[in-house]
């Protein structure tokens, strides 16, 4: 992981668990919004057409959206139970393992293909676009007993975040089951963050080109860019968290307000084009709003400050 991207996210981390009990109010509505948004971004990804409107319609109306699919429907109301369930497995103490991954996985397909929810795969599959081939299917079973005990020897030796991105790589690169093996995978992504303490972790839908250029990276055995790119997924939720928990009882300094990168660029050397770049690879602290990436005064002095201080 990038060194300042790791620095930033276990200050922001150390600053929030000292906030600690969260204000439950404010909680329990960043909680719902970043659930629709999860629930969204993860099912397009997986190529569903509802927009983040109709996800959330569904979730809290129950509203059937006129043109789509059944299926998508059942897709978002599964992934809320499959989400429902993650959450209860936090606050578990023993370790995650191949049952739970069949569990979740159950309810993201239920009503959708109920013979294979939560069912291991006995064919040969291939993931579309992509070069890495999943193993058969008679090896499944072992491997995700092999997976499930790689995780239990890792948890108390990497990074959270490390472990959650290739616990999650090495989930979509068995492919344990016939569909539904990225949300799958998600969720067990998240609930390992979860249970260090760290809020989920959300890949943007507009973000899923690089997402699948990342995770063909890690199939190449170059896990880094992967790593890096959960990790800013985390830092985000980690802002939202913060922004919500701590009092404003006074206007932000200018230094810590968010600026678009092209109001950023007016402040530094750099152009435009290069601190998107610092953005996406997690060296400039940023957030997306929307598309735009934005930024503060502060994280740009402290970013040229870490230059400096390498040369």
């Amino acid at each position: 992981m990038d060194p300042r991207l790791q620095k930033r996210i276990l200050q922001k981390k150390q600053e929030l668990d000292e906030l600690r009990p969260l204000p439950q109010a404010a909680l329990r509505r960043l909680d719902e919004q970043l659930t629709i948004e999860w629930i969204y971004n993860s099912n397009a990804i997986e190529g569903s057409t509802l927009t983040l409107r109709e996800t959330q319609l569904i979730l809290e109306q129950g509203i059937t959206i006129g043109g789509k699919t059944l299926r998508e429907h059942f897709e978002v109301v599964n992934h809320q139970e499959a989400i429902e369930l993650v959450k209860s497995l936090v606050a578990q103490k023993e370790p995650i393992s191949a049952f739970h991954v069949r569990q979740i996985h159950a309810l993201v397909l239920a009503k959708i293909d109920d013979d294979n929810a939560g069912q291991y795969r006995t064919i040969q599959v291939r993931i579309v676009g992509a070069a890495h081939e999943p193993p058969p299917g008679w090896e499944i079973p072992a491997l995700m007993t092999d997976w499930a005990d790689w995780l239990g020897k890792q948890e108390n030796v990497l990074d959270t975040v490390e472990l959650a991105a290739l616990a999650h790589h090495k989930l979509v690169a068995i492919h344990p089951f016939i569909d539904g093996n990225g949300r799958t995978a998600r969720l067990i992504m998240n609930l390992i963050l979860m249970r260090a303490g760290y809020p989920p972790a959300i890949i943007a839908r507009i973000n899923r080109q690089q997402y699948y250029r990342v995770l063909a990276q890690a199939d190449r055995g170059k896990p880094e860019p992967l790593v890096n790119f959960v990790a800013r997924a985390v830092e985000r939720s980690l802002t939202l968290y913060l922004e919500a928990s701590t009092p404003q009882t006074t206007p932000l300094p200018p230094e810590d307000e968010w600026i678009p990168l092209r109001e950023a660029a007016e402040l530094v050397s750099y152009s435009q084009e290069y601190l998107s770049l610092l953005a996406r690879t997690g060296k400039l602290e940023a957030i997306k709003y929307g598309r735009i990436w934005h930024t503060t005064p502060r994280a740009l002095q402290l970013y040229m400050a870490s230059v400096t201080g390498e040369q």
